[in-house]
């Protein structure tokens, strides 16, 4: 199973940037984890995106779910579908998409297998209803992406032992503070090796974040904490 990352950036795209997204390729299994903005030249420039089995939604905020839309015109112009997996819970980016011929969407907890991978997703604390998504292959590969979350109940069970966590990791403990809507990277840290995972991906910076010091911090926690950059690709 190979990772490859095509965005991440929280809340908006950094120049050249897109926000969160990653292709998750299984044999002639390809699937995106999120799709914000910024996202659809990018894959576009790796393949097709009618190539894809499906796109799975870890929620619906606009920087995790806008280029849905310009890819919604690109499957409509082509005479192309699309199958789209998503939470349920109505958000008004979700009603647009819902709305959509060329998009088959069904539902995040009622989806099990794309291809050759295995599909499970775990409730988050967010603002709007969110899911942590995890895909295992064949051999037992597990990959995990908690979208955006400030936490949630069996968060640590759910990511327990994954080859690959991708974490939201979005403040410095200088930064963050109780109520905010995602975890520092130290948090992010302290879950991973709660969880016994075997690498640990940062991700969600905002343009300007300081990455070194998000990184280091992470690290305090768990030494194989990494950041996520464009079009870094990982085996596990």
């Amino acid at each position: 199973m190979k990772v490859s990352v095509l965005g991440y950036s929280g809340g908006y795209p950094q120049a050249g940037g897109a926000c969160s997204a990653y292709l998750v390729t299984e044999g002639e299994t390809r699937v995106m984890l999120d799709f914000g903005a910024g996202v659809l030249p990018r894959l576009m420039a790796l393949m097709d995106p009618s190539a894809l089995c499906a796109i799975v939604m870890s929620h619906w905020h606009f920087d995790h779910a806008s280029d849905l839309l310009p890819l919604s015109y690109y499957l409509d112009m082509n005479q192309l579908t699309l199958r789209l997996v998503g939470p349920e819970e109505p958000q008004p980016l979700r009603e647009i998409i819902a709305l959509r011929e060329e998009v088959s969407l069904e539902p995040l907890l009622g989806t099990r297998e794309i291809g050759g991978l295995r599909l499970a997703a775990q409730r988050v604390i967010h603002p709007v209803p969110a899911y942590a998504l995890k895909l295992t292959n064949a051999q037992g590969k597990v990959l995990v992406y908690t979208g955006d979350a400030a936490g949630g109940e069996g968060l640590a069970d759910f990511c327990r032992g994954a080859d690959l966590l991708i974490c939201d990791a979005s403040f410095t403990r200088a930064q963050w503070h109780e109520g905010l809507p995602h975890f520092s990277a130290a948090q992010a840290g302290e879950l991973a090796r709660e969880a016994r995972v075997k690498r640990l991906m940062l991700t969600h910076f905002q343009p300007g974040a300081d990455v070194k010091t998000l990184v280091q911090e992470a690290r305090e926690a768990f030494p194989d904490a990494f950041p996520a950059s464009l079009d870094l690709a990982i085996e596990i």
